[in-house]
């Protein structure tokens, strides 16, 4: 792996997006344990994206109009659900301090969150191949640099929890700057949907 392709891969990670504004609201309301958990359901829905792209279903996802549209909507169903549950603190969503909910939920709703994003495998048939050999190029050099993005992904998951669970303390302590962040949560995950929304597969 080259340093353009570490370089590049970091930056699209620290990007903010679904799996960021995930992790973010579920160490706030569960703490930097919840935060790990939430990192690897993103995690590993994008070695799931990795992996349907390598077997070429994102080209089916390009070509298949309907198929497209149906994941999609899909998708932004989930984020407007999730803006609302987030906004009345149900669901499993609360950002104040709360019991944590069982790590299996938290991975299952990361996953839920990224994997219906028909985006993520197209982005795989796009940005991989500009890091590999123009000639010779073979499918363990594929997944080689997607396990590469993926570790990437899941320590930039990581970062943002532990700075979340750094200051979560002094955030909870305050109810104004509760509700504030409720609120940005709330416009973060229906804004993510909207954006979902208005994609097109090509």
């Amino acid at each position: 792996m080259s340093p353009e392709f570490l370089l590049t891969a970091f930056i699209v990670c620290v990007t903010p997006g679904i799996g960021v504004v995930y992790t973010l609201s579920v160490t706030l309301g569960g703490g930097f344990r919840a935060g790990f958990w939430a990192s690897v359901g993103c995690t590993l829905a994008t070695v799931l994206h990795m992996a349907v792209a390598l077997a070429g279903l994102a080209a089916i996802l390009l070509t298949s109009a309907i198929l497209f549209q149906t994941v999609k909507y899909a998708g932004v169903a989930y984020l407007i659900w999730i803006a609302w549950a987030v906004l009345k603190g149900t669901g499993g969503m609360d950002i104040a301090p709360s019991r944590p909910a069982a790590p299996a939920r938290v991975v299952w709703r990361g996953i839920v969150l990224n994997i219906l994003n028909p985006k993520l495998p197209l982005f795989f048939v796009a940005f991989l191949p500009q890091f590999l050999p123009t000639t010779g190029a073979t499918t363990a050099q594929m997944v080689e640099l997607g396990l590469g993005f993926a570790a990437m992904t899941f320590a930039t998951f990581l970062l943002y929890a532990g700075l979340a669970a750094s200051g979560r303390q002094a955030i909870l302590g305050s109810n104004s700057v509760m509700r504030w962040l409720r609120r940005a949560f709330t416009v973060s995950f229906a804004a993510l949907g909207l954006r979902l929304a208005m994609e097109r597969a090509a």
